[in-house]
């Protein structure tokens, strides 16, 4: 005959029965479902903050120049047209100023008046069009030259002046040949 000798290593711990391993499973389930909630919380959070702030719809000249005072000392994004005899770079100060003209944003317009590239010269040589000084200070894009389509953030000045910290140019060539390959279809 055996003898069953019961220690108290053999008697059955209270942490851990069936019903307490699935409580503490529970818990443990429960601070990973709540910390990836925060955590793609706040990515989601992240993602709309840093679109918004990039998302900025750029003002024709004409738009800027009809209500100025609004947009003194504000941070803007300007779209127009170089015009090319207006170019003048001081390569010791890194300093470039320019006049653009301006670009209709409306594409029915663009497209009504020929296309881009017969917009960007009839700004160009039309003295009647919208035209703003810009002063931008860097090294000269080597895009910079007559009819290139500029985008441009920064600030206007009290004196009418744009102070530009960010240049974007568009070669005209580009839009020749874009609506060179759209006639020949």
């Amino acid at each position: 005959m055996q003898k069953v000798v019961l220690s108290s290593s053999n008697t059955p711990n209270a942490t851990s029965s069936p019903m307490n391993v699935t409580a503490s499973s529970n818990r443990i389930n429960t601070k990973f479902l709540f910390g990836g909630l925060l955590i793609a919380s706040a990515i989601i959070y992240l993602i709309i903050s840093a679109t918004r702030s990039n998302i900025q719809y750029y003002l024709t000249i004409e738009e800027l120049l009809a209500n100025p005072a609004a947009y003194v000392d504000r941070d803007v994004r300007i779209s127009g047209v170089v015009i090319g005899e207006s170019i003048e770079y001081d390569s010791d100060a890194l300093q470039l100023r320019f006049t653009v003209a301006n670009v209709p944003a409306d594409p029915a317009k663009i497209e009504e008046q020929g296309g881009m590239a017969a917009i960007l010269q009839q700004a160009v040589d039309d003295p009647q069009v919208p035209r703003l000084a810009v002063v931008y200070n860097g090294v000269r894009p080597d895009l910079m030259q007559n009819e290139a389509h500029a985008v441009m953030s920064g600030r206007l000045n009290a004196d009418g002046t744009f102070s530009a910290n960010e240049l974007l140019l568009k070669c005209p060539s580009k839009y020749e040949a874009a609506e060179a390959s759209l006639s020949s279809k």
